[in-house]
């Protein structure tokens, strides 16, 4: 059996690996000059490499049930096995982040790209796919940009999204399914900074806090989390933001007006936090209410917070200060609220919401139904995960099955 692989990322590299364990004598065409270009990008350079929490309800989409099969089939057990055979010893971080112990990804590719020689899967580098066809045997056509022409008996298309073009992820994957007549749902960056309505982010911009961040649909909380936030010129980003980016792109989408809501002062109730202000305010007699917030909250966010409680007069007294303005502030520090613009574009979004539509694929073997000898792995497919190891587990377990199924004769 000749399985052709295309992309060379974490979820190609698998593809091969396993298809050629299978005996099947296996190239991959990769657009770079190199492979897993991407897979040293992830985890700030580290490899998150999974997530120990990893399971279905992971995963989103369409059709979030699709991905069940295929990560029961290559579990996290079964990835960090698979890694440590490979002579990459692995720990456990907060939220079930897993790492090489080295703390380098490119010790993870080293050992894939290792694998990959050691089993005589041959590569060709910096190769375009422009297209991919079967001709009247059966057998398919994998024309390059060059002009070259490679014959395979199956192909497995993994040829990423359109997340960090810088990695070669320009969105080929879905013109070249596309072309082979499968739908593509709509994509979008996901995992990315937010943009958001207001003309005061540029003054604040590079200021951090520790809160909690919600994705409203109308007044309906639709996806939260907490952590590390960062104001910037256009908007929001951090841990908190890139995780339930996603569900902001998807009501965006879906033609609606997403809303953040921020709690910067979410480590105690409303009421207590209420208290605090009153007494503060009290022993603040003779400040200005600009600088009786300092040691409670970052300097910088002090005039815009004061200003979007209606307090234009920030050297007043803070004994001036009104109920009605206590509770503005009081507000704001637990409830800000911001129209959600948009979000930033693919060079800074982590992986692509979309893809190809998964009820033409085999939710057990990754096989298209529409064309026999084809199969679809990774980002190409309508399915992504949280921040944290999830999209990689994606691309590990994936990546196993398509190339295991690929290899087998009919």
């Amino acid at each position: 059996m000749t399985v052709i692989v295309v992309g060379g990322g974490a979820s190609g590299i698998m593809a091969a690996i396993a298809a050629r364990a299978r005996g099947a004598v296996v190239t991959i065409v990769e657009k770079n000059p190199r492979l897993g270009k991407k897979i040293l990008t992830t985890g700030n350079g580290r490899c998150n490499l999974t997530n120990i929490n990893a399971c279905a309800g992971s995963y989103h989409g369409a059709d979030p049930g699709f991905a069940a099969g295929i990560i029961e089939q290559y579990d996290v057990k079964k990835t960090i096995k698979f890694f440590e055979k490979l002579g990459i010893s692995h720990k456990v971080e907060e939220s079930g982040k897993v790492f090489p112990m080295s703390d380098q990804a490119s010790s993870v590719l080293d050992v894939l790209r290792y694998k990959l020689e050691q089993g005589d899967v041959k590569v060709i580098y910096e190769a375009r796919v422009s297209e991919i066809r079967k001709n009247e045997n059966g057998e398919f056509e994998i024309k390059l940009a060059d002009g070259a022409c490679i014959k395979g008996e199956r192909v497995v298309l993994t040829a990423g999204g359109k997340a960090m073009p810088v990695t070669g992820s320009n969105g080929d994957g879905f013109r070249l399914a596309h072309e082979l007549g499968h739908k593509i749902g709509d994509v979008f960056p996901a995992l990315v900074p937010l943009k958001l309505e207001g003309r005061f982010f540029k003054s604040i911009a590079g200021v951090k806090i520790s809160g909690t961040a919600e994705v409203l649909d109308g007044n309906k909380p639709e996806a939260g989390d907490r952590g590390d936030i960062l104001f910037t010129s256009y908007g929001i980003s951090g841990p908190p933001i890139l995780q339930i980016s996603r569900k902001a792109g998807e009501i965006m989408q879906n033609g609606r007006n997403p809303v953040l809501r921020l709690n910067m002062i979410d480590s105690m109730p409303k009421e207590r936090l209420d208290g605090l202000l009153a007494k503060r305010f009290y022993h603040a007699v003779g400040k200005t209410a600009e600088f009786s917030l300092v040691g409670l909250i970052n300097k910088r966010l002090i005039p815009v917070l004061l200003k979007e409680a209606g307090v234009n007069n920030l050297k007043a007294p803070v004994e001036n200060l009104s109920a009605g303005e206590r509770k503005k502030i009081l507000n704001i520090l637990t409830d800000w609220r911001f129209r959600i613009t948009g979000t930033t574009s693919w060079p800074n979004a982590q992986i692509t919401a979309g893809g190809i539509d998964t009820r033409e694929v085999d939710k057990n073997t990754l096989e298209s139904k529409i064309v026999s000898g084809l199969f679809f792995a990774g980002e190409v497919l309508d399915i992504d995960g949280a921040c944290g190891g999830y999209n990689l587990q994606w691309a590990w377990s994936s990546g196993t099955i398509a190339g295991r199924n690929a290899a087998l004769s009919e």
